[in-house]
């Protein structure tokens, strides 16, 4: 069982899945990703959870990030589930489902927490960036569906401090003012943002969000 920490690169495999055999690094290619897990097909927060990834596809795309989910049966079973998904949810599964009837990919990105559950998976979330890092981990209880909204706000904040020299506050939104990291001096800010800042104490500097005219 792997133990991965944020800054690792994400473990690279090869799957059967609803849209055929992935390998993930190739996959993936120059984008973004998210790789979530499901303890199991035909269960009910997963369907509602699937659903809303469908529903949620251009708002992912528009941040070049690819989803891919995971469930611990086969792909025959995946795409009667995904019927059933369409039916109830009113969508079209547009993104692949990967099979891990052997849980090798659950193993390696210790999905399965014997604690909870012995054999299904808890609801995982890893946040890849292009270099195949891993930028985020959120582990939810089976009981608990996931908050997809949530999961745009860190990716929209996750790619702007990858570029800019920012982090974003407590409930930050695309759009709202940002951080300055304590690594520009004061200074140094006029330069690298131009759009001005504010001096709330020596340490806490807020600026407009860089990216936006």
């Amino acid at each position: 069982m792997s133990t991965i920490r944020l800054g690792d690169e994400a473990p690279n495999f090869t799957a059967d899945s609803t849209e055929g055999t992935i390998n993930f690094h190739e996959w993936l290619g120059g984008s973004w990703g998210i790789l979530f897990s499901h303890p199991a097909d035909y269960t009910p927060v997963c369907t509602t959870e699937l659903g809303t990834v469908a529903k949620y596809k251009n708002a992912f795309d528009n941040r070049n990030v690819k989803v891919v989910a995971l469930s611990v049966d086969g792909v025959e079973s995946h795409k009667g589930w995904i019927k059933d998904i369409n039916e109830t949810q009113e969508t079209e599964v547009n993104f692949p489902i990967i099979a891990d009837e052997d849980r090798k990919v659950s193993e390696l990105y210790d999905m399965i927490h014997p604690n909870a559950d012995s054999k299904l998976t808890v609801r995982s979330v890893f946040v890849i960036d292009p270099e195949k890092k891993v930028k985020l981990m959120i582990t939810y209880p089976a009981s608990t569906g996931r908050n997809f909204e949530e999961l745009l706000r860190v990716i929209d904040s996750l790619q702007l401090t990858a570029y800019h020299k920012v982090a974003t506050p407590a409930n930050w939104r695309n759009g709202e003012d940002c951080v300055v990291v304590p690594a520009v001096a004061t200074e140094d800010i006029p330069s690298i943002f131009p759009k001005g800042y504010k001096e709330i104490k020596p340490y806490l500097r807020t600026t407009p969000q860089p990216n936006l005219n």
